[in-house]
């Protein structure tokens, strides 16, 4: 052989695979039983797998179905549909996976492709897990405890602000809540006014003391039963909306740590692919 690559002149096209080459090397091996040489001549035949084909239909779908599940902790708690979404996803995954293990021949090197299926479905698999946990915080009820000072201060103030979550109407109901603390007030200082305030009251009202309803002990027992179930209902709201917004926050948060995470993971397979 005289030329240092093989003749491809004659080379069909195939559809699978590339031929990048096939470099030829000239050995000479003199042997102990014989004193002339033997030549030989090695081919090695270069092929590369033509990635289009899995590309278009087994790599980008997984990466639109992936940078689906990020979009689970945007959806609402209350619509009851945020783990059966990380659901569905893990099961098109599976579907995709399985599609790639009857193509792939069985061998103990996991190839690019399943990593990056591997590495997608243990990414959905956490976020569903998350989910579940910040659907717990979200529906804590009235007799939950308050949120911790660490985690006022972490969440709902930094962590909120980082991700720019706000409340639809909580500038419009900044201005309501004035009134609604006179009323409690009024409510909660009607039992506890002296009976010196109330024989001033019914002198200037011109109003007889023995045919006055406001210095009847029943009526202000009620009165005062009234205004505390007020405040404990008040109060069992604010920490309810306080739980809410502190799993609000947390879905945004891991909503764009998963999308990074999709976005590098992706990046990082073309790039090794390529």
């Amino acid at each position: 052989n005289r030329l240092d690559t093989g003749d491809l002149t004659d080379f069909v096209e195939n559809v699978e695979w590339e031929v990048l080459g096939m470099p030829a090397t000239r050995n000479v091996i003199t042997y102990g039983c014989c004193s002339e040489p033997y030549p030989d001549v090695t081919y090695t035949l270069l092929l590369r797998r033509r990635a289009s084909f899995y590309v278009f239909n087994l790599l980008l779908p997984c990466i639109m179905v992936s940078f689906l599940a990020p979009l689970g902790f945007y959806l609402p708690a209350d619509s009851g549909e945020k783990v059966s979404l990380g659901v569905t996803v893990l099961l098109a995954l599976t579907v995709f996976q399985l599609l790639v293990a009857e193509s792939m021949p069985p061998s103990e090197s996991v190839p690019l492709i399943g990593k990056y299926y591997i590495a997608t479905m243990t990414m959905i698999t956490a976020s569903t897990a998350l989910t579940i946990f910040i659907m717990n915080v979200h529906h804590c009820g009235p007799g939950a405890r308050p949120v911790p000072p660490w985690a006022r201060r972490l969440i709902l103030h930094h962590m909120a602000r980082l991700c720019c979550v706000y409340e639809v109407g909580e500038s419009c109901k900044s201005p309501q809540r004035l009134p609604g603390r006179r009323a409690g007030r009024e409510d909660t200082g009607g039992p506890g006014e002296s009976p010196m305030e109330g024989k001033v009251s019914a002198e200037a009202g011109g109003c007889p003391r023995d045919r006055c309803l406001c210095h009847h002990d029943g009526l202000l027992r009620n009165v005062g039963y009234i205004a505390g179930c007020f405040r404990r209902h008040r109060a069992s709201q604010r920490r309810t909306s306080e739980w809410k917004k502190v799993a609000k926050v947390m879905d945004r948060f891991f909503m764009w740590v998963f999308f990074l995470m999709v976005f590098l993971m992706s990046v990082l397979v073309l790039g090794n692919a390529a």
